[in-house]
């Protein structure tokens, strides 16, 4: 080595440096890569992508090869700077350690730290030219690779430790919901608020979003044609339920535009008869069955409109394909008349609501924090805390929110005065009561 000019040593000491470097910002960057961009990637055939994917999934030979050069590299630039060392000094023992020092803080500097951090920061923009690099470069050492394989998979059989399979990296829903929430500059608003919800349809019941039996609008099948014809000429919805004798006995629906075709062919009157012929069977389905689950069997059934039953076959509520639509992308139709109206906010920022208000609707839209276990609404929520019919003019701290009952009527809360929710409340576990 004396024969060698010490500035060709020192270029080619900066040469392993650079190349140490390479072999670390590939390692980096294949493993920080987005593997879902990637498969994006690979689907719309990018060529890099595609080198990669193969690459990846034998992560092994891929690391083998790295760190294989990486380590040779490093090992020949520690040679090489004892070798200038002695030039410059002769074997001084002082000199040998400084000589080491410094080898190590080139290697920890150049060759380790910084590519290792641009190799995270810009994973893909150099990853995927890389694997130009790296396909050859794995042929080209691959019976050395899988010599030096052959004791690590012999180590891992020891510990009895497995390798990772990337097919079974399966994100859980968790994970998926994440990751929209920390997509929000590549998702639009809207659209990340629908999958969200999305995610939350196995854990809603039918009983979250029915509309509840004393808001149905039903019609009595026994009545008089004329009362017929008049409640059917008044209806609000495309749908009636049809009853007879009590309320809770549904015998069936009709559809309003077939109703209309019968009377208008031939101006017959509409009476009991009339409609049994063209009233479809009605559709229960138990309380507590999950959304999506629901979600499924109208389209299994081919049907959009469902009644829910308690565990004693006492009607509950009314479903609607339209109601779980809603719950995906929000309200996008007028309410019947039947239905509780909107929240009327006051000047002092407090809100007047109906007693029959659904606590989902009002935890998403007004920002409170009511649970969501017990009671389905606000009136059943505050029976539940005084276990008694209040008087107007109570007022009652449930969860953390404060609330006055404006009135009470047939037995049931009809309208309440909710405190404005406080940002950053968290639901309590006790509730103070002052009457």
């Amino acid at each position: 080595m004396d024969a060698i000019p010490l500035s060709v040593q020192f270029i080619a000491l900066a040469i392993l440096l650079l190349l140490s470097g390479v072999f670390s910002i590939a390692e980096t960057s294949m493993m920080a890569l987005n593997r879902y961009r990637l498969k994006a990637l690979v689907r719309l055939g990018n060529r890099g992508a595609i080198i990669t994917t193969e690459l990846l999934a034998r992560t092994d030979r891929l690391l083998g090869v790295i760190l294989l050069g990486n380590n040779l590299i490093n090992a020949a630039a520690a040679v090489l700077v004892s070798i200038i060392t002695v030039r410059l000094f002769g074997e001084n023992e002082i000199a040998l350690a400084v000589g080491t020092l410094i080898v190590t803080f080139l290697i920890l500097v150049f060759s380790e730290i910084t590519p290792k951090v641009i190799g995270a920061t810009y994973a893909e923009q150099i990853a995927l030219p890389l694997a130009f690099l790296l396909k050859p470069l794995l042929k080209g050492l691959y019976p050395v690779v899988w010599f030096v394989n052959l004791f690590v998979q012999s180590l891992l059989w020891i510990f009895r430790l497995r390798t990772a399979n990337p097919a079974q990296n399966k994100m859980t829903p968790d994970e998926l919901r994440t990751l929209v929430l920390e997509a929000g500059n590549y998702i639009p608003k809207k659209h990340q608020s629908i999958l969200l919800n999305l995610f939350d349809l196995e854990s809603i019941t039918v009983d979250d979003v029915m509309t509840p039996r004393n808001q149905i609008e039903l019609i009595d099948i026994d009545s008089p044609p004329e009362v017929l014809r008049q409640q059917i000429s008044t209806a609000y919805h495309r749908r009636i339920p049809l009853y007879q004798g009590q309320p809770d006995n549904i015998v069936g629906i009709i559809l309003m535009r077939k109703v209309l075709a019968i009377s208008g062919a031939d101006d017959a009157e509409i009476n009991a008869a009339r409609l049994r012929e063209i009233m479809r069977e009605p559709y229960f389905i138990p309380s507590g069955t999950p959304l999506f689950t629901q979600l499924q069997q109208f389209q299994e059934n081919q049907d959009r409109l469902c009644f829910v039953v308690d565990e004693y076959g006492e009607l509950m509520g009314l479903l609607t394909l339209e109601d779980i639509v809603e719950e995906l992308i929000g309200e996008f139709a007028t309410h019947s008349p039947l239905q509780p109206a909107h929240f009327h906010r006051q000047t002092d920022g407090s809100y007047v609501v109906e007693g029959g208000s659904v606590l989902r609707e009002l935890n998403r839209k007004l920002g409170y924090h009511f649970p969501l276990d017990g009671p389905k609404t606000l009136n059943g929520l505050i029976l539940e805390h005084f276990r008694d019919i209040p008087e107007p003019g109570t007022s009652a701290t449930i969860v953390g929110h404060r609330l006055e009952v404006m009135q009470t009527q047939n037995r049931a809360v009809k309208a309440v005065r909710l405190a404005p929710a406080a940002e950053g409340t968290k639901p309590s576990s006790k509730a103070a009561h002052e009457g």
